[in-house]
């Protein structure tokens, strides 16, 4: 027996779940992604995304509605008869008619461990709120956000230089794996659902351009805490003279630092920036249209002298 499973994603960090579905043996009859979207080095070409290209490699029909405000939309989901829809990144509210539009409802595997960092931005969230763990979760879906029952855990702590990215690279792979399972356990009618609690909510807001600049006024820990929850991207970044004009430089990696001085100050020869309170280290540097670098060969390229002011 197996599944008949409609799968709703759109980055490359659903992938893994929808080939651990495909791989558990379940008949994934439709994918629906996000649109292709205007791509490549000049902007110019219509570029799929990572759900659309796996789902084709797999041989997969693919449908990517901009929304489901149509009601030939709708019906067409409705149509597939499909058991049940999982739902990773996909990008997309869902309306009423999806998500009571399969015999046994959505589940959605969402990074954060709910009812914390509910919303868009869970993985970079809890690392800039310097928490200690995070992890996966499967839930049912309802109309709210992030607001449906949980199905099944799976934590994964947080290491203290841990990037964004490395945490997404974790959490997909665990994601896929835990959704998997609760698939199995959905089949046999053994799901377990529990009502999520109402203390404890936080929502993970979308990243916004105008929060990606280093503040360095901030203790270390939280200015540690923003470079890591940003990299690599968006990037957290400060702008210095650099060959008599001013430059923007992203900064993809971080450690604690010893020393301290003005706010923003280079205080050692190793990139040791002074915070409001402590030190932070910068470990890995990437320029405007260059390529990331480690701070010592950063420094080879872009000497930034002590006493220097971010």
């Amino acid at each position: 027996m197996s599944l008949r499973i409609i799968f709703m994603g759109t980055p490359e960090f659903s992938v893994p779940t929808l080939r651990a579905l495909v791989d558990a043996g379940h008949k994934v009859i439709a994918c629906y992604t996000q649109p292709p979207r205007p791509g490549g080095r000049r902007g110019l070409d219509l570029q799929k995304a990572p759900v659309h290209q796996a789902a084709e490699l797999l041989g997969i029909p693919v449908r990517t509605p901009l929304n489901f405000k149509a009601e030939e939309d709708r019906l067409a989901f409705a149509d597939l008869d499909a058991d049940v829809a999982v739902v990773v990144a996909y990008g997309l509210l869902l309306p009423e008619a999806v998500l009571n539009g399969t015999r046994l409802g959505c589940y959605n595997g969402h990074a954060s461990l709910l009812p914390r960092w509910r919303g868009a931005a869970p993985i970079q969230r809890a690392i800039m709120a310097g928490d200690e763990k995070t992890g996966m979760m499967v839930m049912k879906m309802d109309k709210g956000l992030d607001t449906g029952p949980v199905a099944l855990t799976r934590e994964v702590e947080i290491g203290k230089t841990m990037t964004a990215g490395e945490l997404h690279d974790r959490l997909m792979h665990v994601g896929a794996k835990a959704m998997a399972e609760a698939m199995a356990l959905l089949e046999a009618g053994a799901l377990p659902l529990t009502p999520q609690p109402q203390d404890g909510v936080l929502y993970a807001a979308k990243i916004d351009k105008g929060e990606t600049r280093i503040d360095f006024s901030r203790p270390a820990d939280a200015v540690h805490n923003h470079i890591r929850g940003l990299a690599p991207f968006p990037g957290a970044w400060f702008e210095t003279n650099i060959n008599g004009k001013p430059e923007r430089v992203k900064v993809l990696g971080s450690e604690l630092g010893e020393g301290s001085g003005p706010a923003g100050t280079v205080i050692g020869d190793d990139l040791t920036i002074a915070c409001g309170s402590g030190a932070v280290r910068l470990t890995r540097l990437q320029k405007a249209g260059g390529k990331p670098l480690a701070a010592a060969d950063f420094l080879r390229g872009t000497p930034l002298a002590i006493g220097t002011r971010l």
